[in-house]
């Protein structure tokens, strides 16, 4: 009887490490997708303010020249 009981807490204890292994690694790879979610909104905000600052610089270039004419081909 106290075999059964012993070997009966060692399969529960067993499990239970394996769900908490489980839940360790749920954790840890929600951990490194939200990571990876914060690097690419830093990396997208410095393209968009890049983008920004070169259009400003291009608007700024062509205030001073003339426009274009345009040809019509007949």
């Amino acid at each position: 009887m106290i075999e059964r009981n012993t070997r009966q807490r060692q399969d529960a204890e067993d499990a239970f490490k394996i769900t908490g292994t489980l839940r360790n690694t749920r954790h840890r790879v929600f951990e490194e997708i939200d990571a990876s979610k914060v690097v690419a909104e830093e990396k997208t905000s410095r393209l968009r303010e890049a983008r920004l600052i070169k259009e400003a610089w291009v608007k700024n270039e062509m205030i001073g020249k003339p426009e274009r004419k345009r040809i019509r081909k007949l």
